[in-house]
């Protein structure tokens, strides 16, 4: 079975580099890392007394693992208002979290080489338990500022409705 149905002389499977963020409608400006999508099912063991002594094994509860989402520091405030939704220091007595809108869907897309959109996933019921405005600052280093947000989900899919793209007519040098 081909790996590329759309384009059969296609055998690099996708890059990771090429990627977007997109939650309330939005892409998310600077994302620069999106950690693994993981999810993993507990197996429970069992046996009847008549069984020979091996055990059997059937799925029991499935978890999500958080997703971690770097960018670099800028005037973009969408990881702290959404972080601030959860927690917002000083915010008043009663009115710290914001149980109305703290989760949010989100959407993580790749591109194929040329930016054409080649799969995406919906990630379900988000909200963030880690914040990191600033990272250690150093003077003698010689990096770039990030952000961080550690996204906790309750489970995601893939959007089986972006199908592969077609990547156009390939032609062999002459």
């Amino acid at each position: 079975m081909a790996q590329f149905s759309v384009n059969p002389v296609r055998f690099d499977p996708y890059k990771n580099f090429k990627f977007r963020v997109k939650w309330d409608g939005k892409y998310v400006a600077g994302v620069s890392k999106v950690g693994a999508l993981k999810r993993t099912t507990d197996p429970i063991s069992h046996r009847e007394g008549g069984d020979p002594s091996s055990e059997r094994k059937s799925p029991g509860q499935t978890k999500y693992e958080a997703i971690m989402l770097e960018r670099g520091v800028t005037h973009d405030q969408e990881f702290e208002q959404w972080a601030n939704k959860v927690w917002n220091y000083g915010a008043g007595l009663g009115s710290e979290v914001s149980l109305k809108d703290f989760r949010k869907d989100i959407i993580i897309e790749v591109y194929n080489e040329a930016g054409q959109l080649a799969i995406a996933y919906k990630v379900y019921r988000c909200w963030v338990s880690e914040y990191q405005a600033l990272p250690e600052l150093d003077a003698s280093a010689n990096a770039v500022a990030i952000q961080t947000l550690k996204i906790e989900n309750e489970g995601w899919e893939r959007d089986y409705e972006v199908g592969e793209p077609s990547e156009g007519t390939f032609t062999e040098p002459a």
